[in-house]
């Protein structure tokens, strides 16, 4: 994956598939490895699909200063920028959900249609996950292995029946994960930025076309969440994904597909 200067940070990113420009926006911790690569090959049929590492994951700069949802935002405009896409679909899960939303907010003009994954507005009008799903999420991870934080996420991610049915594949997941592990640091300070979401107020500003998509059993960014995104932004078509955790797109990839393709093909950028 190549890099590419992005204002003071050198962000690492991927571009595959021909098509209309889509750029897909990782969450907390994660870097764009943890995309699954039959997804992306799936979106890459239709797509020129740009995945990046934000800034503090991967193999992107990780500087150990504050963090925000604009700055990230401003990370993913200045990286189309750099890469001559003037407007592109954007997808974005979990915290990047939340950078999607400020992306359209701030480069409205870039945002041809948004979809919003397993994400939050946000403040006071947010659902918070439940206190087990808190105390996964902030426990310290000095001194942890990698491979069990990894295992650690995943209740918070995926059902318990997903879990159990698929443990090989997500154990043999591991090592493509952490081929470039998130730093303690960096987790902590982009956890921290997103303590700088405040878009609920915003969001019926966003024109673009909107999708706001999750699975119903998610258990780190519960379902109401999207429920109360989608009736804040204009003609926005909220999707919930029956029988399903937080990583939507994995767990429920073909229900996910069925309905992002139809809404993003309904919405061409030369129309």
């Amino acid at each position: 994956m190549p890099k590419i200067q992005v204002g003071e940070v050198s962000l690492n990113y991927d571009v595959a598939g021909k098509g209309e420009p889509l750029l897909m926006i990782m969450g907390l911790g994660a870097s764009s490895a943890v995309w699954d690569p039959e997804l992306v090959a799936e979106l890459a049929r239709t797509f020129r699909v740009i995945r990046f590492d934000n800034r503090g994951t991967g193999q992107s700069d990780k500087p150990d200063a504050p963090y925000s949802i604009a700055m990230f935002a401003d990370d993913a405009a200045g990286l189309l920028g750099k890469l001559e896409v003037a407007r592109a679909h954007i997808f974005g899960v979990s915290m990047g959900g939340m950078i999607a939303q400020e992306f359209a907010l701030r480069h409205p003009g870039r945002t041809a249609t948004l979809t919003l994954g397993c994400t939050t507005a946000g403040g006071t009008h947010a659902v918070p996950p439940p206190l087990e799903s808190l105390k996964i999420l902030t426990a310290p991870r000095e001194g942890v292995a990698p491979e069990e934080l990894v295992r650690r996420s995943w209740p918070l991610t995926y059902t318990p029946k997903y879990i159990a049915e698929n443990r090989a594949v997500l154990e043999a997941a591991i090592a493509r994960l952490l081929k470039h592990p998130t730093p303690p640091f960096a987790f902590q300070r982009q956890l921290e930025g997103t303590y700088t979401l405040k878009t609920f107020d915003r969001l019926p500003q966003i024109k673009a076309p909107t999708l706001v998509v999750t699975g119903a059993d998610d258990v780190l960014i519960p379902a109401k969440n999207s429920e109360i995104i989608a009736a804040q932004i204009p003609a926005a078509k909220l999707h919930i994904i029956a029988g399903v955790g937080h990583a939507f797109m994995d767990e429920g990839r073909d229900a996910f597909l069925k309905a992002f393709l139809p809404f993003v093909k309904a919405h061409p950028m030369q129309g």
